[in-house]
């Protein structure tokens, strides 16, 4: 239930600063209040910092290890997205062009080092408080989110699929 819960956690919060930041009425693709990249990309980081755990690296060494690895697999994840979305969906959410030595449309060496920047604040100040009020979410809440999140995703993808019939079926009588 934990990861789980982090991704709720994180997918919920990435919507708020998304909204936030870039004052759009919704971000993302599903209805709800959640942006799954964030959640995503919050367990790519604990997962990481994990194998680095394992490997019993020294935090001279392993603090830029993990913001480096963060960095670039965030900056993947990113673009992985940015494409889903363009391809199933048919929008440009956002476009890294303009940015700091852009890489593609979809990350930037200036969205990098945010991310890498982020792994670390997340992993020494973020977690260490938010690991305290997982243990209290009780598994009746997690299970009614896990819910909701599956209906959204049948409820946004139905659309779509509805758009692409509506789409072919005038294509055809063209």
């Amino acid at each position: 239930m934990y990861y789980i819960n982090i991704f709720f956690i994180f997918s919920f919060l990435g919507h708020i600063i998304e909204n936030i930041v870039y004052t759009k009425v919704d971000s993302g693709i599903l209805y709800g209040l959640w942006t799954p990249i964030y959640g995503i990309g919050t367990i790519a980081i604990i997962l990481i910092n994990k194998y680095l755990n394992k490997l019993k690296i020294k935090n001279i060494f392993k603090i830029p290890l993990l913001f480096l690895t963060s960095a670039i697999f965030l900056s993947i994840i990113e673009t992985i997205g940015g494409y889903y979305i363009e391809i199933v969906f048919g929008r440009i959410f956002w476009s890294y062009k303009n940015h700091f030595i852009p890489i593609g449309k979809y990350t930037s060496v200036q969205m990098m080092l945010l991310w890498g920047i982020a792994s670390i604040l997340l992993i020494y100040l973020i977690l260490p408080i938010i690991n305290k009020l997982i243990k209290k979410i009780p598994k009746t809440l997690t299970t009614i989110f896990i819910y909701l999140f599956i209906s959204d995703i049948i409820y946004t993808h139905s659309k779509l699929a509805n758009f692409f019939y509506k789409f072919f079926i005038s294509f055809i009588n063209f």
